[in-house]
């Protein structure tokens, strides 16, 4: 999605990003405010089947509510949403939701993950996978991503909007297998122009990519405007129309805000969520 595509999609979108907001202090499920997929989609030229499968992967680490005695109990919240979900939620408004949790009594915990998955299902349009994670369950964070870094090329830059042209195939005839990542990725929210920050993992089959090349295409988002989900199926598209992939995966390691991170991966079938936490999370 381009800058103007960004904009003009959240024109006339009520949502809370970006505006002076009161947080509630009771549990009210219509702050969810829920986006169609298909503009953002369709602005890609994707119009029919999706080429891609996946999750975006949300991690809710600022999550509370009271037991029935009133003592607060705490966990992280995982929710797992289907890429062929018709909606998204907006971020800012899934934190006041979920805030709105912090003063509600449930019998069990179970309790609160039938609440959240009924809520949040209405949301996205689709069923979607809840679980409350106890402290000790939590994932402890990586430094590392599997594969080669591409970090530190000696790559001189010349644009900061997405230019696909940039990508270019180091040996056509030569089909490889390659795992890649980068630390160094940027992107830009599309209401609010704030700086959403992440490491990137790229997987694929097919001509061997210029890493030089891979390396100055991700830079280029620097100054892009996109949500995340939508910013991870657009550099799918590119890497398949540009770099001929056979088989892709890529998946991003959104920073948290407002103690949530988003973490959406697409990929051809066959594949899972490299399931990671990164030291910045």
């Amino acid at each position: 999605m381009t800058a103007g595509v960004g904009l003009a999609l959240s024109a006339d979108m009520d949502i809370p990003l970006g505006k002076p907001t009161d947080y509630p202090e009771r549990y009210d499920p219509s702050l969810l405010a829920p986006i169609d997929r298909q503009p953002a989609r369709a602005a890609m030229g994707l119009d029919g089947p999706l080429p891609f499968v996946g999750e975006d992967v949300w991690n809710a680490y600022e999550f509370s509510w009271l037991g029935t005695s009133g003592l607060p109990r705490v966990a992280v919240l995982q929710i797992r949403v289907p890429a062929d979900s018709p909606r998204i939620v907006e971020s800012k408004s899934m934190k006041l939701y979920l805030n709105g949790f912090a003063q509600a009594r449930f019998g069990a915990a179970q309790a609160v993950t039938e609440v959240l998955e009924r809520d949040l299902a209405g949301g996205f349009g689709a069923p979607v996978s809840v679980r409350l994670l106890g402290l000790d369950a939590v994932p402890v964070p990586s430094a590392h991503l599997p594969g080669q870094s591409l970090d530190g090329l000696d790559v001189a830059i010349e644009t900061y909007r997405r230019d696909p042209g940039r990508l270019r195939i180091a040996e056509p005839d030569i089909t490889v297998e390659e795992t890649l990542h980068t630390h160094l990725f940027r992107s830009l929210c599309p209401v609010t122009s704030q700086p959403d920050w992440a490491s990137l993992l790229v997987r694929y089959r097919g001509p061997a990519i210029d890493h030089e090349s891979l390396l100055e295409y991700f830079v280029s988002f620097r100054t892009h405007q996109g949500f995340h989900e939508t910013t991870v199926e657009q550099i799918f598209l590119d890497l398949k129309a540009e770099c001929r992939c056979e088989r892709l995966l890529i998946a991003g390691y959104f920073l948290r805000r407002g103690g949530i991170d988003i973490n959406p991966f697409r990929s051809d079938p066959g594949e899972a969520w490299p399931e990671l936490r990164l030291i910045r999370q």
